[in-house]
C-alpha cells in the first residue's frame, strides 16, 4: 500500500518528514484527508476531535501504510483541555511544527429563528475553539522559534450569505485572527494562513447546507466551474499552502471556490447582448464596449 493518497500526490515524498502536525477534526472529511495527506509525505500526525470513533478510520491505515498517526479525544470549546492537550502532544512528540485549525460546526438557520444555544456552539467551535488552538501551541512552537498555523475560514466571512449568520461570524472573527496572528507571532518564526473552501462533497456538508437535489443544484449552478470541489481537492491546497513551497507566506487567504466568488455580471455568457440604435449611455459603463461584447 506505497500509493500516495490523492491530496499528496502533487508533492515531492518525505515533504514533511520530520515533522509534528496537528488536525482538529482531522478524522473525517477534509480534515482527514489532510490528515492522510501529512502522514503520507512524512509527518507525525496527531488528529484531535470529541468523537473516538471518527479516530479509527484513520489509526487503522496508518497501521496498514506504515505512517505515524496519534488521536487525543479534544473539545476545542475547552481552553483547559486544549491546554491539557498541547502539552500531552509536547511531551509525546517533543514539539509542534503544524496546526491545522479544522474543527468546525455549521447548519443552516434563518438569523430569526437562530437560538443563543445554536449561535453559541458554532462560535464556541470554530472562533474560540480556533483561538484556544491556536494559543496553546502557539506557545509550543514560539518557545522553538518556528512552526506555521492553518485555519479554514469560508468565502461567507466576507461576502456574507443567508441561513449562516453563526458560522459567518464565525469565519470572519477567525480571518482577522488569522492576520492579526500572523503580524503578531512572524517575530517568532510563526506563520499563520487561511483557506477559504467553497461548497465540496461531504456527509456532513450535503446534510446540513443542501439537504435534497433541488437545493445542490441551485447551488452548483452559481459556481463557475460547475461543480462541487472534492476533499481531495482542498485538502491538496491544504498540503500546498503547509509546504516548503508556501514558506514566504503568511497572513493570507486562499480561496478554492471554482470562481463561486467572483462577480457576476448582467450579462449572461453565451448570449448575443445588442445595443439599440442611438440609445445613449448612462448605465455607469462604455457603450462602445457594451457594442463590442456582442
Amino acid at each position: 500500500m506505497s500509493a500516495l493518497p490523492p491530496a499528496a500526490r502533487w508533492l515531492p515524498e518525505k515533504t514533511f518528514e520530520g515533522q509534528v502536525a496537528v488536525v482538529t477534526g482531522g478524522g473525517t472529511g477534509r480534515g482527514l484527508e489532510v490528515s492522510r495527506g501529512l502522514a503520507a509525505l512524512g509527518a507525525t500526525v496527531v488528529i484531535a476531535s470529541r468523537s473516538a470513533e471518527h479516530h479509527q478510520p484513520l489509526l487503522e491505515e496508518a497501521r496498514a501504510r506504515g505512517w505515524t498517526c496519534a488521536a487525543r479525544v479534544l473539545d476545542v470549546r475547552e481552553p483547559k483541555l486544549v491546554r491539557e492537550c498541547a502539552e500531552s502532544v509536547v511531551t509525546a512528540h517533543g514539539k509542534v511544527d503544524i496546526l491545522v485549525n479544522n474543527a468546525a460546526g455549521n447548519f443552516v438557520c434563518p438569523a430569526e429563528r437562530l437560538s443563543s444555544n445554536a449561535w453559541r456552539a458554532v462560535l464556541g467551535i470554530v472562533l474560540d475553539g480556533t483561538f484556544y488552538c491556536s494559543q496553546s501551541f502557539g506557545k509550543a512552537m514560539i518557545a522553538r522559534g518556528a512552526g506555521q498555523m492553518l485555519n479554514v475560514v469560508a468565502t461567507y466571512a466576507w461576502t456574507g450569505m443567508p441561513g449562516v449568520v453563526h458560522s459567518a461570524s464565525a469565519k470572519a472573527g477567525v480571518l482577522a485572527m488569522t492576520r492579526s496572528l500572523a503580524a503578531e507571532w512572524a517575530r517568532f518564526g510563526v506563520r499563520c494562513n487561511a483557506i477559504a473552501p467553497g461548497p465540496f462533497h461531504s456527509q456532513g456538508a450535503q446534510q446540513n447546507l443542501w439537504p435534497d437535489a433541488d437545493a445542490e443544484r441551485k447551488l452548483r449552478e452559481k459556481i463557475p466551474l460547475g461543480r462541487f470541489a472534492t476533499a481531495e481537492e482542498v485538502a491538496a491546497q491544504c498540503l500546498h499552502l503547509l509546504s516548503p513551497a508556501s514558506a514566504y507566506l503568511t497572513g493570507e487567504c486562499l480561496v478554492v471556490d471554482g470562481g463561486a466568488t467572483l462577480g457576476s455580471s448582467m450579462w449572461a455568457p453565451g448570449t448575443r447582448f445588442t445595443k439599440k440604435r442611438g440609445a445613449e449611455s448612462d448605465a455607469g459603463f462604455d457603450a462602445g464596449e457594451s457594442a463590442a461584447a456582442g
